[in-house]
């Protein structure tokens, strides 16, 4: 039957798919101001300071490679001892600590600190990209095969809100500190502050995640033991038995394979729009207004992707995202002025949160959900080695042209061979391989410890 009310049409209809979604609302603070529009500006400027303005890129670059490597590498490992153990919300806590003390760090950041800049930043990234991997693995846990993709949906758009409310009022802070009771010739100090109001903000909207959705039982398998000693040694064997298993999950794995490559692409456009920016000379003001832009754009967007995804699949809808990303790098390389950049504010509005939406949702619906966690660590792996590489690419033809602007047109390949993976997906396939497997775990007898 179709969702009744307002709210299940959004996909928000029980308290603890509203306390899910808002953790997105917290951690969209820390991607909006530290990952896209302030800290990447504030690195250039401040902690860069000396440098030349494209060496100043590439070190942020690097600092990006070197955090997602971390977590590409941490993350599987990390999702079966959660399953394993049945701490999947104490980890998320844990990681959200870390990425919460380096980013309240970032105050007492200053002109030249370049190393204790790109450090913080790797402690950020750690922290709340880590989270993000236990946070999305209790998808499956709490909603339906048939609500997946609007919940995916309105965390995503939730997350828009959130993001840009605390956006808006970072801009307001950096751009009119006498407002705020900030004294002229204060230098960064108005920057740093809204390190701090981050911070804060995903520390306290982070509460309804912890407190409303449940910790996902423990599953007890034939011949398992369950202690704290044997919990590291267990957790490593069920990883390289999903190594194993994630294989016959043909089309899960599939679209893992095209999220690699097209992710790979949003990711570097997301994090080097801001930087890339200031590289080319344009006003500060106008780059931090037009990613605000985007936040408002991309909160009724992607509610409608999630709508579109009812209409024609969430493969499909995924597929129109990537055709506007290519367009959006070819307005990219050939961005000159800042109603260029506002241009491409726009369109990465229109298609960023239900891209990366659906994605999620689309691989969520192929999970079994006894292995969501680490099924979903496959999917960070991914995600991350898709941040490395783009990454690495930026950093790459700056070191050989002195400029950034063909790393931006060769995005479009990405969305091209993405695009190709994806269609060779067979969702209904995938689904069923699923729910076959969960059926499979039940008839064997696995129950809560």
């Amino acid at each position: 039957a179709p969702p009744r009310g307002a709210l299940a049409r959004l996909g928000l209809d029980r308290p603890e798919l509203r306390a899910w979604a808002m953790y997105d609302w917290a951690i969209s603070a820390m991607q909006t101001v530290i990952t896209t529009a302030i800290f990447p500006i504030f690195f250039s400027k401040v902690a860069a300071a000396g440098l030349p303005k494209p060496l100043a890129t590439k070190a942020f670059s690097d600092a990006n490679v070197i955090a997602f490597a971390i977590v590409a590498v941490v993350s599987p490992f990390a999702g079966a001892l959660a399953d394993y153990l049945g701490i999947v919300k104490r980890l998320c806590f844990l990681s959200m600590l870390v990425g919460i003390a380096a980013t309240a760090g970032m105050f007492w950041i200053g002109e030249g600190d370049l190393r204790l800049a790109s450090w913080l930043y790797v402690l950020v990234i750690v922290g709340g990209t880590g989270s993000m991997v236990f946070y999305e693995s209790l998808l499956p846990r709490i909603a339906r095969v048939d609500e997946v993709d609007r919940v995916s949906s309105a965390g995503y758009a939730v997350g828009y809100i959130g993001g840009g409310l605390l956006l808006a009022a970072s801009v307001a802070v950096v751009l009119k500190p006498a407002l705020f009771g900030i004294p002229a010739g204060s230098g960064s100090l108005a920057t740093r502050i809204t390190f701090l109001m981050t911070a804060g903000w995903w520390f306290v909207f982070s509460w309804p995640l912890f407190r409303r959705v449940p910790e996902p039982p423990r599953l007890l398998e034939p011949g398992e033991r369950r202690n704290a000693m044997d919990a590291a040694v267990a957790a490593g064997r069920r990883l390289a038995a999903t190594l194993r298993e994630i294989r016959r999950f043909k089309h899960a794995f599939l679209m893992l394979l095209a999220f690699l490559v097209y992710n790979d692409g949003i990711q570097t456009i997301i994090k080097m729009a801001g930087i890339f920016g200031e590289e080319i000379g344009l006003d500060t003001g106008v780059l931090i207004s037009a990613i605000l832009l985007v936040q408002f754009i991309g909160f009724p967007c992607t509610f409608a992707f999630g709508w579109l995804a009812g209409k024609l699949g969430a493969k499909r809808a995924v597929l129109l995202g990537l055709a506007v990303y290519a367009l959006v790098s070819v307005v990219g390389y050939f961005m000159r002025t800042a109603t260029h950049f506002v241009m491409l504010a726009v369109l990465v509005g229109l298609v960023q949160g239900g891209t990366q939406a659906l994605s999620r949702s689309l691989f969520a619906s192929m999970t079994p959900p006894h292995k969501s966690a680490e099924f979903f660590g496959f999917y960070s792996i991914f995600e991350k080695f898709a941040n490395i590489f783009g990454q690495a690419l930026f950093s790459l033809s700056i070191a050989l042209s002195g400029s950034s602007r063909t790393a931006i047109l060769s995005i479009i390949a990405l969305f091209v061979a993405g695009a190709v993976l994806l269609l060779r997906v067979d969702v209904a396939a995938g689904q069923r391989a699923a729910r076959e497997a969960e059926a499979g775990t039940a008839r064997l007898g696995a129950a809560p410890a």
